[in-house]
Parts: C-alpha cells; structure tokens; sequence
C-alpha cells in the first residue's frame, strides 16, 4: 500500500492550492509552487495508473514470505487491507528476530527493496533512473 498522504488528500491539496494562491497570479514564490503543484499531479497519476498493480505485486511477495494462504481479495480496497494485515505480520516476524536468520532475512531484505522501488516508482521515479 502507499504511503500517506493519500491520493485524495492530495487532490484536495493541490486543488486548494490553485483556487487560493496560483489563480491571482504566477510571479516568482508562486511559479515555484505551480511547479510543485506540477509535480503532486504527476505523482498522483502515477499513484492512480499503478496502485493496484504494485498492491496484486506486494501481496504476491508477502504471501509467498509469510507462507500465508490467504486468498487475493478482489476489490482494491481489501487489498489494500490485506497488504496492511500480511505487513504487519511481518512486522511483528521482525520484531521477534525471526529475519535475523537466513534465509528469512535475505528474503525479508529483498521484499522491502522491491517495495522501496515500487513507492519510488510512484513518489518520485527519477531517483530509479525511470526518468519520470
């Protein structure tokens, strides 16, 4: 799952933003922030175009990590909770030391590097090297 704020929260952001301070006028501190503006938009695009693709990803790795037998919730919203719950259970494998041990570890390590890149996908791809 992504990481607040959420993709509404942003809308409502950029949104007030415009209404309030871009629609008088653009000079100086405000061309700076049409261009941040700029940017919540395409982060948010991203969000919404690949959201649930990166979330079916996620789940597959943590259900595979977990050995969890949960079956994939098919409305994005129990997806979404289903990543929080199998996250948290790994979570709490973390806390107890279990990923202190191979091969639990190497495969813990690699799920939140493949997870890292994904958010990065969305939040700001140029530090991949995507370009963006």
């Amino acid at each position: 799952m992504q990481d607040r704020p959420t993709a509404v929260e942003l809308l409502t952001s950029v949104r007030e933003f415009i209404e309030q301070d871009v629609m008088p006028g653009l000079e100086g501190r405000k061309r700076f922030h049409a261009l941040v503006s700029a940017n919540v938009l395409a982060i948010v695009a991203r969000e919404l175009a690949g959201e649930e693709t990166l979330l079916v990803a996620e789940w597959g790795r943590l259900r595979e990590l977990l050995h969890s037998d949960d079956v994939e919730p098919s409305r994005l919203d129990d997806l979404k909770a289903g990543v929080e719950a199998l996250t948290r259970r790994l979570c709490d494998r973390i806390r107890a030391g279990d990923a202190d041990a191979l091969p639990f570890g190497e495969a813990v390590r690699a799920h939140v590097r493949a997870t890292v890149v994904d958010k990065l996908r969305i939040a700001n791809p140029k530090y991949l090297g995507d370009g963006g």
